[in-house]
């Protein structure tokens, strides 16, 4: 069997029975690191062992220590039979090389007792006072990046070995806690003779001077942070509450959709500009938008943001299957295929036509139609030239001129929209997004509108009392302006 122990925080007094019983009676113990207060008491008592630091040194990573670590005993328990391995604090907090080393047992039959034993979280909260059942979370400060820090409880950051280390938590609790927020710097929790607890600033982190293998840190509940998710949903939470805001109380999913397609546009004009404040204004509040009909969803009972978060969730991941599976692509263009061919079985679609029907109606229209068009143009209905898509508009405009005196105006609107339609497929063969030609347009229409009505007032004019002619010949003049 082999039996793992824990050697408690650092006290004397925090060493178990059964921890001192099972060193003492066994000829084969192993210690993963000799770096612990309580080494010299164990070597006065006449306590042999081997230790693993020795691997430290040789190794690139620690995930590589832990795995020859337990690897290695498994090999020594083979051999002799029996052995004991000791780990700083308690062997199933903290320690990786233990969870190695169980897993590795259970794949072969191996018995492994695990001794109960004090850990550095029972050191911490005690010296502390803090009481762990008001919300405590624990993090490995390796493993600080990979983890969601959360004001809503305190946090305790382990194994912060060297000012190296404590740059690197640093940095990553800057990113979500104020520079000034006032943390617990921690070393040796639990030895009397030379525990050091002390209030210290964030910023202040990595300009320790006693920063070793005993530190850790502690952030309190409630601690000074950046707003994050969980905020903006009560946040919602209390508008649409009974004490909220009137007009919020009365929206519906319904009478929010134009709202959300003006915020959404309200970003691209962001971009345009490429103002960085106002990208950051604008996508919070395209996300207000999702939170908003969340929150509906959720009061109707149909549906809440989690189930929001778990459909995109799952769509990312099987429409990339080159990333979370086993596909290989070559190139952004096989993805793309891989895409539809995802998206066809995903929404069940036995003919070409539902993906045609499947493009949103709601989209600005030289949108939809452009996106129409290459679904089309996908299974080759498209010409290979531009040219005939130029005569295809001459055609329709032709066909305009023909029953534009009528009163048809079903008619009218039919050959109008055959128009448009056919100089969205001229944009789509010479690749130029129609949306963005439109809107170039509108602006170069409305800079020279603006030249006319200032070269108007400036002569003193205004421009319902000017000639076509007049506005005109301004018109033309802007142009070499």
């Amino acid at each position: 069997m082999i039996k793992v122990v824990g050697l408690g925080p650092g006290s004397v007094e925090a060493l178990t029975i059964g921890t001192l019983e099972a060193l003492k009676n066994s000829n084969n113990v192993y210690f993963r690191t000799d770096k612990h207060p309580n080494i010299d008491h164990l070597k006065r008592i006449g306590i042999e062992f081997k230790s693993y630091d020795y691997v430290y040194e040789k190794s690139s990573n620690f995930d590589e220590v832990y795995e020859f670590i337990a690897k290695n005993l498994l090999d020594n328990y083979k051999m002799c039979g029996e052995l004991v391995y000791a780990v700083p604090g308690n062997p199933f907090k903290g320690e990786k090389s233990v969870e190695i080393l169980v897993k590795l047992c259970e794949e072969e039959g191996i018995d492994v007792d695990i001794l109960p034993a004090v850990s550095f979280v029972d050191a911490m909260v005690e010296s502390l006072k803090v009481d762990p059942f008001d919300g405590l979370k624990i993090i490995d400060s390796f493993d600080i990046k990979n983890q969601i820090l959360d004001k809503r409880v305190g946090i305790i950051v382990a194994q912060v070995y060297n000012r190296f280390i404590a740059s690197e938590v640093k940095l990553a609790l800057l990113e979500y806690y104020k520079d000034e927020t006032e943390i617990y710097f921690v070393r040796a929790a639990g030895i009397k003779e030379v525990e050091s607890i002390r209030k210290i600033k964030i910023y202040e982190l990595d300009r320790q001077e006693d920063i070793d293998h005993l530190t850790s840190l502690y952030i309190p509940k409630n601690s000074e942070a950046t707003k994050d998710f969980y905020d903006l949903l009560d946040i919602m939470n209390t508008l649409r509450g009974e004490n909220g805001c009137p007009w919020d109380k009365e929206q519906t999913h319904s009478s929010l959709k134009k709202c959300l397609i003006e915020e959404c546009y309200e970003v691209l004009e962001a971009i345009d500009e490429e103002d960085d404040d106002k990208i950051i204004e604008e996508l919070g509040d395209v996300l207000l938008q999702v939170v908003f009909h969340a929150q509906i969803g959720k009061e109707d009972g149909y549906f809440n943001v989690n189930d929001v978060i778990q459909g995109i969730c799952t769509k990312l991941i099987q429409r990339h299957p080159h990333v979370f599976g086993e596909i290989i692509v070559g190139n952004s263009s096989e993805v793309l295929v891989n895409w539809d061919k995802i998206k066809k079985i995903e929404k069940g679609f036995d003919k070409y036509t539902d993906e045609l029907k499947h493009v949103p109606k709601n989209l600005p229209a030289l949108m939809r139609a452009d996106k129409v068009q290459k679904k089309a143009a996908k299974v080759g209905f498209d010409w290979n030239d531009v040219k005939p898509a130029m005569n295809k508009v001459i055609e329709e405009l032709n066909e305009i001129k023909q029953v534009y005196k009528t009163q048809n105006k079903e008619k009218i609107t039919g050959e109008i929209g055959d128009l448009i339609f056919s100089s969205v497929n001229i944009a789509r063969l010479l690749d130029i997004d129609p949306e963005l030609a439109l809107n170039y347009t509108i602006d170069k229409f409305i800079n020279r509108f603006e030249y006319i009505e200032k070269s108007a007032l400036k002569d003193g004019k205004k421009l319902e009392e000017m000639s076509l002619n007049e506005m005109d010949k301004l018109w033309e003049e802007s142009k070499t302006k």
